[in-house]
């Protein structure tokens, strides 16, 4: 039975012979209807704080769903733009790669190129020098002869000086 501070002042106890004073039991009675009363406004402001807190509390756990859904969230997305990132990074690392494959292939055709070119001119000079001394051999042989040729006397020459000391 729930007793409330009107029930404690509006009750009624039967006189007897010897029973307590009137007066002390009706104060004690006001007293404990003045704690009941008291103790009811508590309890009542105690419920209002607890369904208050209640109610902060399922506002923090919705809070705390959305956060975990949100770093959740959050967290694949940053594992898929690490992904994103590590397929990119492969891909300019294959692309310089090739780059650099095909920049040596081309820099060895290239010298391979070069180096054909230059054992050309090489060829070329060589041949040019040679050239160069057979032509000044055939100049000395020429010279050579024409030096011979001035110093023995021409076989015109002899007849002009035979037929000029005739004459004299």
């Amino acid at each position: 039975m729930r007793l409330t501070p009107l029930d404690i002042q509006q009750m009624q106890f039967k006189v007897r012979l010897r029973g307590y004073d009137r007066r002390e039991v009706g104060r004690f009675l006001e007293e404990l209807a003045q704690t009941v009363e008291g103790l009811n406004r508590e309890n009542a402001g105690l419920r209002e704080k607890l369904a208050s807190t209640d109610a902060q509390f399922a506002d923090l756990k919705k809070s705390e769903t959305a956060l975990a859904h949100t770093l959740v969230s959050t967290q694949a997305l940053t594992d898929d733009l690490k992904q994103a990132a590590q397929r990119d990074a492969e891909l300019i690392i294959r692309e310089a790669e090739l780059k650099a494959s095909e920049l040596l292939r081309e820099a060895r055709t290239e010298l391979v190129g070069l180096q054909r070119d230059l054992s050309d001119l090489r060829k070329q000079r060589f041949l040019a020098i040679e050239r160069l001394r057979s032509t000044l051999r055939t100049f000395e042989r020429m010279l050579a002869i024409e030096a011979e040729d001035e110093e023995q006397p021409h076989p015109d020459d002899r007849a002009e000086n035979i037929a000029g000391s005739a004459n004299f």
